[in-house]
């Protein structure tokens, strides 16, 4: 298997590592509001990504809530290390507070996650993550 570029469908062993990651970390957080598994939602938003995004993109669309939900600045130094500087920086495009608790004004900025002076990337992953 040859090596993953931007915008390649091919999916190599870092994205295999992170969703061994994802369901390690999101074992038993369900989805706010529904009776579904929180990494249910990550893999969608995983797939909408892939349309149009590579490995990188896929790769933070499956961390985008990781930082702000389970962990904040130690969660985004592990994403870093393992998963690259790229994919950590779209990731904190998509990350409205990394403190417990979130402040109250989190939930209204959430609407403007996909904005296009987020550039194409971020605002692919915050668009299809909702």
């Amino acid at each position: 298997m040859s090596e993953m570029t931007h915008g390649s469908p091919e999916l190599g062993p870092r994205f295999e590592k992170v969703l061994v990651y994802v369901c390690q970390l999101h074992a038993r957080q369900i989805r706010k509001g529904m009776d579904m598994p929180c990494a249910a939602h990550l893999f969608s938003v995983a797939a909408l990504v892939l349309k149009d995004g590579g490995e990188d993109e896929a790769i933070a669309a499956l961390l985008h809530d990781a930082v702000e939900d389970l962990g904040g600045a130690g969660t985004r130094e592990q994403i870093r290390r393992h998963f690259g500087e790229r994919g950590a920086a779209i990731v904190d495009g998509c990350t409205d507070a990394d403190t417990t608790p979130k402040p109250p004004w989190v939930r209204a900025q959430g609407a403007v996650r996909g904005a296009p002076s987020q550039g194409a990337t971020r605002g692919s992953v915050g668009v299809a993550g909702g």
